[in-house]
């Protein structure tokens, strides 16, 4: 209910000769109402339009040029001689040029930003001052849209009242009647929309009241139904509000951990039936099974493998105990036990069938640096 109306919020004086001082009179200025009918469609908040200071859709500009010259009576300035400036006249003060906004000032009505009961005799207007001879009062004012929490003056309520249970079926007065609770529970204006209580029923003790009337009176810038629509309205936006911050949110999915789905991968890291990039063929890794493939019918040799009969290994893998005719290592392998390696001994068969020495084996063939003095090689 607090966040539709639209009042005075600016006052620049250019001429007050009167008894009054400057604060009095834009005080009184801001609290005269304005018509603010559909107010939340047809204004901007200034906070939200993007003019510099004001322009037509965020601003209603009012003029007050009053000057006494009868020196026989006392002059009153009322609200009727507010004039609102029409948004067409140059020098208004907007500096906004939006086409968009066409639409906001189509829904407000003719009567928009006028002062309430301007022109109808039946409303009487609201003092401003009294002047006598001599005395002028030339007034700029700037009305914006605001909400109540600012000021009061955005306030479009006057009085708020609420009743439920008008015959008292749920029994408030069990604990605090004195003499009957019928008389102390007198019958109101509502009670003509429900039926009353029969006694002869049981109570219910879980009842909750269903029906609430609500008695709104407006200062009149607003209607009593549209205070009370605009504010059930204003109501479910903020609890909708509350609502989306109190949902926490979504898990952020971690690609290393969730699989490389997110990558490109197989899920939960598991590799591909098909070799990745360098890496042997067959569905093995770096390092591939002690049950190699046999000789002649075995797997083939990847970059860097020595091609043979045996089994092969990949770049810097061991090749298998099963070897047939002896399992050829590649550059950086490790030989297997059939074949004598880089500083591994020659306990099987190699090829041809004799123990072939490696790199600093101490196989009985002995290679380069080999402490074997059974066959001669380098630096024996």
């Amino acid at each position: 209910m607090a966040r539709v109306p639209v009042a005075i919020d600016m006052v620049e004086i250019e001429t007050n000769t009167t008894v009054l001082p400057d604060e009095f009179i834009a005080h009184r200025l801001g609290m005269i109402p304005l018509v603010s009918t559909n107010c939340d469609e047809a204004m901007r908040y200034t906070r939200d339009c993007t003019c510099e200071v004001r322009c037509t859709y965020c601003a209603i500009e009012l003029m007050l040029n009053v000057s006494c010259h009868d020196g026989g009576h006392t002059m009153d300035i009322t609200s009727d001689m507010l004039e609102v400036v029409p948004t067409s006249r140059p020098g208004f003060g907007g500096f906004d040029v939006d086409a968009d906004g066409s639409e906001e000032l189509a829904k407000r009505v003719e009567s928009f930003g006028h002062p309430i009961g301007q022109g109808d005799p039946s409303t009487p207007p609201i003092l401003i001052c009294k002047i006598r001879k001599g005395q002028e009062l030339r007034i700029r004012c700037i009305a914006k849209k605001g909400i109540a929490k600012e000021h009061s003056k955005w306030s479009p309520c006057a009085a708020v009242g609420f009743e439920y249970d008008p015959h008292n079926k749920l029994r408030h007065t069990s604990y605090w009647f004195e003499y009957d609770a019928r008389s102390e529970w007198p019958l109101s204006e509502n009670a003509k929309d429900e039926e009353p209580a029969r006694d002869d029923l049981p109570f219910d003790y879980n009842a909750k009241p269903e029906k609430f009337y609500m008695d709104v009176e407006t200062d009149g810038s607003l209607g009593a139904q549209e205070v009370v629509m605009k504010g059930l309205a204003e109501l479910q936006t903020k609890l909708a509000n509350l609502v989306l911050g109190l949902k926490g949110d979504p898990p952020e999915t971690d690609g290393f951990q969730n699989g490389a789905a997110a990558l490109g991968g197989p899920a939960n890291g598991a590799e591909p039936a098909a070799a990745a990039w360098g890496a042997p063929g067959g569905g093995g890794g770096w390092s591939p099974a002690r049950g190699g493939a046999g000789a002649g019918g075995g797997a083939t040799s990847t970059w860097g493998a020595g091609a043979g009969g045996g089994s092969t290994s990949t770049w810097g893998a061991s090749p298998s105990r099963g070897a047939g005719g002896g399992a050829t290592g590649t550059w950086g392998n490790s030989p297997a036990a059939a074949s004598g390696g880089w500083g591994a001994p020659a306990g099987g068969s190699g090829s041809g069938g004799g123990t072939a020495g490696g790199w600093g084996s101490p196989a009985a063939g002995a290679g380069w640096g080999s402490p074997s003095q059974t066959q001669n090689g380098w630096n024996v």
